[in-house]
């Protein structure tokens, strides 16, 4: 017979306690405590029998000097933004993990990533849907893969012996909230059932060297369900994320062991799938039959990726006593001191006015380089002026009313230009930065003007 018992796990970092406590000693949470059951005793030895994959290998230590140097290679999908966010394509032996919210595309990204894949032997675990659901969404997607496998299982002895009939060059498990270790003897879900599951497939993922997809659930607060430790063990971490009222979805790499945390992909949500937006651009900006005031656009950079994006403003009269300051994209906190800047630099009295600011397209913009585009936008709605459609902007505002220099300027530069923008207007002070950039960006067939204060931009304009 095996011995039961249960212990105290921290929901937050996955620390373990034999009795409960109010704080957690190891990431300082309070009443993050929750008790779960353990099976610890005779089925060790068997657990750790059927776990092992790749045999027993000596372990020894090694001189640093004496590892060789090599690059890993890497498996390039079919899908070009999939291989962005990875870093070129992905690892083998690999074990990535994929969050976001319930209905924003996660199954039916990599269900459509699985199926593309006709040169490697996927398998496809799902514990949330049944063979024909799958099948269903597959017939939508329309691609046809006889290499994909389906299992519909949850316990991970009857995956394990599934996955050594197979012998899978790819595993989607989708999701490993859902899995359920028979060693652990608490629900589907909790702490220890996803710190088991993940460590099996982990292990197995670094033993036959199988890269592992692994989708997640989050919670109500944003972050991914589970211990905090989870993120640690994997490789990789992506967010999938988007308004649901709008078609474009943003695949962000969080963590990643084999290339850059800066990476961003863009899908368009359609109904034959996920379909990847190589220009993202020219669909954030829209197309408008004639000039409108308000409205200006920004060239910001998401990741390393050059953007251009419409900033929209409105300035009404106040009929309220208090003026209303709302945003949609950006951050309100930012708006207000760009106010604060128009009125104490410029002289416009925007305290007795609505101000409402929106980013077309549903975007979350972060990147400071916006605010020379706002700005513009606010002091045309303020004027009911239009800006000339062919103009964009990229500069940040200090509160002295200077245009402060923005980084990867080039990159900002040849993405206005080859969306066919005749000026874009910038910092002084990126010009003087980098003076042979002044050569550099003459070779252009864009006009690049410099200002330095938000008056000459106003003289500029208006």
């Amino acid at each position: 017979m095996s011995k039961t018992k249960s212990a105290f796990f921290c929901q937050n970092c996955g620390y373990e306690t034999a009795k409960w406590t109010g704080k957690c000693p190891n990431c300082n949470s309070w009443n993050t405590f929750v008790e779960e059951i353990l099976i610890k005793g005779s089925d060790k030895g068997e657990k750790e029998n059927w776990k092992s994959y790749a045999g027993t290998e000596k372990i020894k230590t090694i001189a640093i000097s004496r590892v060789s140097s090599a690059a890993e290679e890497r498996m390039v999908t079919t899908d070009a933004e999939i291989n962005r966010v990875l870093g070129g394509g992905i690892v083998p032996g690999a074990i990535v993990l994929v969050a976001g919210e319930p209905g924003i595309g996660k199954s039916t990204l990599f269900l459509q990533t699985g199926l593309q894949q006709t040169n490697l032997t996927t398998l496809y675990i799902s514990g949330e849907e049944s063979e024909q659901q799958i099948k269903m969404r597959a017939d939508r997607i329309g691609i046809a893969n006889d290499n994909f496998y389906l299992l519909t299982a949850t316990n991970t002895q009857t995956i394990f012996q599934e996955i050594k009939k197979l012998k899978p060059q790819l595993v989607i498990v989708d999701s490993i909230q859902t899995l359920q270790s028979p060693y652990v003897e608490s629900s589907a879900g909790s702490i220890s059932q996803i710190r088991e599951c993940t460590a099996e497939l982990q292990r197995y993922a670094k033993e036959t060297n199988t890269p592992v997809f692994l989708i997640g659930h989050i919670t109500k607060d944003g972050g991914i369900a589970g211990p905090k430790i989870l993120e640690h063990m994997v490789d990789t971490v992506l967010q999938f994320e988007g308004d649901r009222h709008y078609t474009y979805r943003i695949l962000r790499t969080l963590k990643n062991r084999f290339g850059s945390t800066a990476e961003l992909g863009i899908y368009e949500m359609t109904s034959a799938g996920m379909r990847p937006v190589n220009n993202p651009s020219e669909i954030l900006i829209t197309q408008k039959e004639e000039a409108l005031s308000g409205i200006a656009i920004a060239a910001t950079i998401e990741g390393i990726r050059p953007l251009l994006v419409e900033g929209q403003a409105l300035v009404t009269q106040s009929v309220y006593g208090t003026p209303q300051r709302t945003v949609s994209g950006f951050d309100l906190r930012r708006l207000q001191l760009l106010l604060a800047v128009l009125e104490k630099r410029g002289g416009f009295h925007f305290g007795v006015k609505d101000v409402f600011v929106n980013i077309a397209g549903g975007l979350k913009v972060e990147d400071p380089s916006i605010d020379l585009a706002i700005v513009a936008a606010l002091l045309s709605s303020y004027e009911d002026a239009p800006i000339n459609q062919h103009y964009c902007f990229a500069g940040e505002v200090g509160l002295s009313g200077e245009i402060r220099a923005v980084n990867r300027i080039e990159q900002r530069i040849a993405e206005a230009e080859k969306l066919g923008f005749e000026k874009i207007i910038v910092s002084k002070y990126n010009l003087a930065r980098n003076q042979p950039g002044n050569k550099a960006m003459n070779k252009h067939n864009i006009e690049v003007v410099a200002l330095a204060k938000v008056e000459e931009l106003y003289r500029y304009l208006f």
